[in-house]
């Protein structure tokens, strides 16, 4: 079927709020590329938004997952366990920079790997409130989406959210949140929002995704683990979208030397397959009871088999220097960019999880001149995504894989679009 006899099915039978507002369809892909239903070729800067950090259809990951396609397909792990469910947690316990001896359960995406941290802290401490922080992102099941730190689009029409959720802020400079106001703000909430004996858990992002693409200092980690230290509270760290070496390390946190009680992980853990994990210091992990963790495809047996097949690949192809590289290329480029265009500021990478944002003639964000420059570029045959709490923010998850000439490809796109419009800005403060 071509795009159009897929629009009208689209339009037809699928509801709404899940329909995409992009008309091509997906018909193959390879590597940082798409063919849609139409044969149109597109560059891939936005990885299913940061699941594709090794490429699409990488030939280590499509091997394994037709190998195991033959052998076993599904059996539920709690009434029959299978090997690629052990093998996992066996390699994600040995990786992820939690405290101590580390356990591991699997689920299907980030959303449920997010609930899943948070039923294992209040079962490990006793307490039920949860602090999370201004412009994160963190799912869209009822429980994560009181957690977001942005309402819409993802809480907008879905009435009265859980409670015992409550939100410190972000330090974001370019916002006016200065490290020392999110450490004061984070105190006032313990003091008049969450009592700490109340407090199971405080959750962040090491790297804002939906957020924006802001790092968060090393200083402030370290801070929030001597708050949680303090008060008995387990510190969550969200890597779904900055883990599996978008930012040059296997997972942001490593950064700051920080280590959580609690991690979350999924998005390019499989390359395109759904499974997540939660992965915790073993005592919390095991603090809840027998079959109290899991659900029906839970840890799948194809998706472990893609998620091992991933982690050779890392191995194989230095997946981690790439991305250090690709980020630094991003950052020069980025960097002439803000020097040529007014409008582009506040350029930032950590490793390859990189964006720059976009303000008009009066400084203030321009949302609009984002969600333009993202049409144009699809229409020449670029995937570009926008994010931030203002919707200015241009961010970049091409696969860290990406050949060279795509990648300029791709970024020649963006600047071209660019001179097309604020080219005249620019020119007229030369």
């Amino acid at each position: 079927m071509n795009n159009a006899q897929l629009n009208e099915l689209k339009d037809k039978y699928v509801a709404k709020g899940a329909a995409s507002p992009a008309t091509a369809f997906a018909d193959r892909a390879k590597n940082a590329e798409l063919w849609d239903a139409d044969g149109n070729r597109f560059i891939d800067f936005a990885g299913g938004i940061g699941v594709l950090n090794i490429g699409h259809c990488h030939p280590k990951v499509v091997q394994a997952v037709k190998d195991q396609l033959d052998k076993v397909m599904h059996t539920c792990q709690t009434v029959m366990p299978y090997e690629g469910y052990v093998k996992v947690a066996e390699k994600l316990a040995a990786i992820t920079p939690v405290r101590g001896e580390a356990k591991v359960m699997l689920a299907n995406s980030g959303a449920e790997a997010l609930e899943n941290a948070v039923k294992i802290a209040r079962a490990a401490t006793g307490r039920n409130n949860v602090i999370c922080f201004d412009g994160g992102y963190h799912g869209r099941t009822f429980m994560t989406m009181a957690m977001n730190g942005k309402v819409a689009p993802y809480a907008s029409d879905f009435g009265t959210m859980p409670g015992c959720v409550f939100r410190a802020g972000y330090p974001v400079a370019e916002h006016g949140i200065s490290e020392e106001e999110a450490v004061r703000r984070l105190k006032m909430v313990l003091k008049t929002d969450a009592n700490p004996k109340d407090t199971a858990a405080i959750v962040l992002e090491p790297v804002l995704g939906e957020g924006g693409f802001y790092p968060a200092p090393q200083s402030f980690l370290e801070k929030i683990r001597e708050i949680c230290d303090e008060h008995g509270i387990l510190m969550i760290v969200d890597e779904v979208q900055s883990g599996f070496g978008r930012t040059g390390k296997m997972f942001a946190i490593e950064h700051s030397g920080v280590k959580p009680d609690l991690m979350t992980m999924a998005k390019s853990m499989a390359a395109g397959m759904p499974i997540s994990a939660v992965v915790g210091t073993a005592e919390h992990m095991d603090a809840s009871g027998g079959n109290s963790l899991g659900g029906t495809y839970s840890g799948s047996p194809v998706s472990c088999a893609a998620t091992l097949a991933v982690m050779e690949v890392f191995e194989e192809e230095d997946i981690l220097a790439k991305s250090q590289a690709l980020g630094d290329k991003l950052a020069k480029r980025f960097a002439q960019w803000a020097s040529d265009f007014d409008a582009v500021v506040h350029p930032r990478n950590l490793g390859s999880m990189a964006a720059f944002e976009l303000n008009g003639k009066d400084g203030q964000p321009a949302p609009d001149l984002a969600a333009a420059l993202c049409k144009r570029a699809r229409e020449q045959g670029l995937i570009l995504l926008s994010c931030g709490m203002f919707g200015n923010t241009i961010r970049f998850l091409m696969p860290v894989t990406i050949e060279d000439k795509v990648l300029e490809e791709g970024l020649d796109i963006v600047e071209q679009n660019l001179k097309a419009l604020v080219g005249s800005e620019a020119a007229a403060t030369a």
